[in-house]
């Protein structure tokens, strides 16, 4: 990998509970359920590891899987280990995954069960399962699997992303080049990463050792909650050299009900061609760095044109959310529920303007 490794499950060997305690307001403040790092990781990660799972995909030969895509940085790749049989032999994937339900609803990466015939999942206690693909989201690089047990299975829950902070220790546990269970632990290195992989990029850094085989795993925070999604990392030999990349547990929760609903992600609508500010209207407009989204264009009966956007207008916020760069806008609107009224405030001529657009849905080929 820098090598951002995004090869399919099926033309490679995919290689890689809110525990917080309370206090009385007249004891000490709370501490997380599991002390970091005086006592090491061990009752943390003997309380998560059960409800970490080992993903096997096997798929048919398609040699053009292997292709990256165009606009991905040279050195940046989704982080599996590669293997090509002969086209006439099924081809085999590993990865990772974590239960986050009790009746067998597991999370992992879309890319690693891409274009699956049979999934199976493993668990650490040794026990094995045919899953069902639920529902995949190429966008997000996330996918909702299924498995059907006589007992309840072990689980993991969500915490917040949105509370990190650079610096705090998290650990990651998962399947790098098929060594099952495997442990390491870091810090969170920046926050609200841009890896040019797609339009919701948000993802956290973390120095935490990510390797091929981790793809899907879960990244926890020192309470053993969830807080990410190991996806990426960037690496010149193929191994970890100390930069990973996790979608964000709140953005991996919403993509994640949605498809647990129906299989399919349902993302809002606006209907405008944007563009990047000029350095020269910031100037004018007396902004430090050009921020907001340039509408280029409106299209014909869309919520854009019915809420009265214009050429040239210039959103500065959507939903309530700062529209500082394009991708702020994409998100926003995306995770808008279609047919919600919202307010859009934008720039025009000069001056700020106050809509309401009711977001449309967003037909799959737009995606």
């Amino acid at each position: 990998m820098r090598s951002l490794v995004k090869f399919s499950a099926r033309s490679t060997t995919a290689a890689l509970t809110a525990a917080l305690i309370s206090a009385s307001a007249l004891t000490l403040p709370p501490a997380p359920a599991f002390a970091v790092p005086a006592g090491g990781y061990a009752d943390l990660v003997e309380a998560v590891s059960p409800a970490v799972v080992f993903i096997e995909v096997t798929a048919k030969a398609t040699p053009a899987r292997g292709a990256l895509p165009q606009n991905l940085p040279p050195q940046l790749r989704r982080h599996f280990e590669g293997l090509t049989p002969g086209p006439s032999q099924p081809q085999q994937g590993l990865g990772s995954g974590f239960i986050i339900s009790a009746d067998g609803q597991i999370v992992t990466n879309h890319h690693v069960v891409d274009g699956a015939e049979t999934v199976k999942v493993k668990l650490a206690d040794g026990r094995s399962f045919d899953a069902e693909v639920v529902g995949s989201d190429p966008l997000t690089d996330i996918a909702v699997l299924k498995v059907t047990a006589d007992v309840d299975l072990p689980t993991v829950a969500f915490g917040t992303s949105k509370d990190l902070r650079v610096g705090d220790e998290v650990v990651a546990v998962g399947n790098p080049f098929g060594l099952g269970g495997t442990v390491t632990s870091g810090i969170i290195s920046a926050l609200s990463r841009d890896i040019r992989s797609g339009p919701f990029d948000d993802f956290i850094q973390t120095d935490a050792a990510i390797n091929r085989g981790n793809s899907g795993g879960p990244l926890f925070d020192n309470a053993g909650n969830v807080i990410g999604v190991n996806t990426a990392i960037i690496s010149p030999g193929g191994g970890s050299v100390g930069i990973g990349f996790a979608v964000p547990s709140d953005l991996v929760q919403t993509v994640v009900a949605d498809l647990a609903d129906d299989g399919l992600i349902a993302r809002g609508w606006l209907g405008v061609n944007i563009r990047p500010m000029t350095e020269e209207v910031a100037a004018v407009l007396g902004y430090d760095a050009p921020k907001g989204a340039v509408i280029e264009a409106v299209s014909k009966d869309s919520p854009a044109e019915t809420a009265g956007l214009k050429k040239g207008d210039i959103i500065t916020a959507f939903a309530g959310t700062p529209v500082d760069e394009l991708r702020d806008l994409t998100r926003a609107v995306a995770t808008t529920t279609p047919e919600e009224t919202t307010e859009i405030t934008v720039l025009r001529r000069g001056k700020p303007v106050t809509l309401e657009v009711t977001v449309g849905t967003l037909a799959p080929e737009e995606t």
